[in-house]
C-alpha cells in the first residue's frame, strides 16, 4: 500500500503525518480517512479549488490531469507546477509526498 507523507501544516497537520491508503484512492479521501481535515467545499466533485495540494514527490505516479481539473487549478491560491486537486489525484502504487497550502480560496468555509 502506498504511503503519503504530509508535510507539516499549521492547522491541519502541525507535526506532518505519514499515512497509508490503497491504490485507487484519491489523495483527498486518504487525508480525510486519516483525520487530516483538508477542505473540500464541492464535496470532491471537481468544482472548486479548496482541496488544492502540491505534490512534492511522486507527481508522475498519479493519474493524468483532466481538462476540468486543469481549468480549476488556474484559480488555486499558490499554484505551482506540481499542483493537483487532491480530490482528483488518484494514488497508484508508489509513495507520495504532499504539501497542503496555507490558504485556500473559499468564501464559505464551514466550521465543524
Amino acid at each position: 500500500m502506498p504511503k503519503i507523507t504530509v508535510l507539516p501544516h499549521a492547522d491541519l497537520a502541525p507535526e506532518g503525518a505519514v499515512l497509508e491508503a490503497p491504490a485507487g484512492t484519491s489523495v483527498c479521501e486518504a487525508l480525510l480517512a486519516n483525520g487530516i481535515e483538508i477542505e473540500h467545499a464541492c464535496d470532491m466533485s471537481c468544482a472548486c479549488t479548496t482541496c488544492h495540494c502540491i505534490v512534492r514527490k511522486g507527481y508522475d505516479t498519479l493519474n493524468e490531469v483532466e481538462d476540468c481539473e486543469d481549468d480549476l487549478l488556474d484559480r488555486a491560491w499558490g499554484l505551482e507546477a506540481h499542483s493537483r486537486l487532491s480530490c482528483q489525484a488518484i494514488l497508484a502504487h508508489e509513495d507520495l509526498t504532499v504539501e497542503i497550502p496555507k490558504y485556500t480560496i473559499n468564501h464559505a468555509k464551514e466550521n465543524h
